[in-house]
């Protein structure tokens, strides 16, 4: 972490994969398949992720983004280039939506669209001022036939709060929108010491953390009093640079898995106000959750999410 700020680490790639077609285990796991039937996998609902842009020509992913905005120095600030050079996003973004097309991998809601808020750069920096502007962005977009974002993925964070962050926060939400984030990787495995990153520990987000493949709570994730659900985040295969696909292990790949989980919720909601969705979500997410008994609430706070 930086001041004001946030910096990934170097992304540690265990394996690539050129060429595949694969359902992940890990649909099957959050019962995301069982949902594809009656919400047509996510169709209509925009998903903002804000993160390292995106490889806007990988073949996963390219006919589900609907736009973008680059808000770091990449490419001179060229705010119409989100290309990824990082990696970071264009993984998370296919753990969203990859196509259900036969071949690479397939997303949680692979028919959602995908709004790229680029707010990392190259290196994996990025500042409070960006992810602050983007959030507002994206909170403000309106689509070509007049679409809104419906979910936000914030994979990232820092460790100092801001009140300009918590207030665009807070404007996000007042429009309706289910705000996700990352909890974050400054676990040590030990359930009564606390780390907190922000924004996701914000009251107002929904923040998760990361299980293993065995649904035991990972050592790297934060663990504290916000905790509101874990998904998986180790040994995750999506969509990579290079049109590539690789396995990456975090909290930063646990949160798409419930940002693509809210787009199939939203899409079984009938007439609701348009600011109280994301309390639907929440309680949808809540009442179905698979409760981890056996550890502490600050590991794995309501649970491992379930969409069944």
């Amino acid at each position: 972490m930086i001041k004001d700020g946030f910096a990934l680490k170097p992304i540690k790639i265990v394996d690539r994969f050129k060429a595949l077609s694969i359902i992940p285990d890990n649909l099957d796991q959050i019962r995301a398949r069982d949902m594809w039937d009656i919400t047509d996998q996510g169709s209509g609902i925009v998903i903002a992720v804000l993160d390292s842009g995106i490889q806007v020509d990988h073949p996963d992913l390219k006919s589900n983004i609907i736009g973008g905005y680059n808000f770091t120095d990449d490419d001179d600030s060229n705010p119409e280039i989100y290309n990824d050079y990082f990696g970071h996003g264009t993984h998370v973004s296919g753990i969203i939506a990859a196509t259900d097309s036969g071949k690479g991998v397939v997303g949680v809601a692979p028919k959602s669209q995908l709004l790229i808020i680029k707010v990392i750069d190259h290196k994996g920096r990025g500042s409070f001022e960006s992810l602050i502007q983007g959030i507002k962005h994206a909170a403000d977009w309106t689509g070509p036939k007049g679409e809104k974002v419906s979910v936000m993925n914030i994979s990232l964070g820092g460790k100092e709060t801001s009140d300009e962050l918590h207030r665009a926060i807070k404007y996000a939400r007042s429009k309706g929108i289910v705000l996700i984030a990352a909890a974050g990787n400054e676990g040590d495995g030990n359930s009564n010491t606390v780390e907190i990153s922000y924004p996701g520990f914000y009251k107002e987000v929904i923040q998760i953390g990361s299980i293993s493949e065995n649904q035991i709570p990972s050592k790297f994730s934060n663990t504290n009093v916000n905790l509101d659900f874990v998904g998986p985040g180790e040994n995750i295969l999506s969509t990579h640079l290079n049109s590539d696909y690789v396995e990456l292990t975090g909290t930063s790949m646990a949160a798409p898995f419930v940002a693509g989980a809210a787009a199939l919720i939203i899409k079984t909601l009938k007439s609701v106000e348009h600011h109280l969705i994301p309390m639907y979500v929440y309680d949808y997410l809540l009442m179905h959750s698979l409760k981890l008994e056996k550890f502490s609430i600050n590991q794995v706070g309501n649970g491992f999410i379930q969409l069944k």
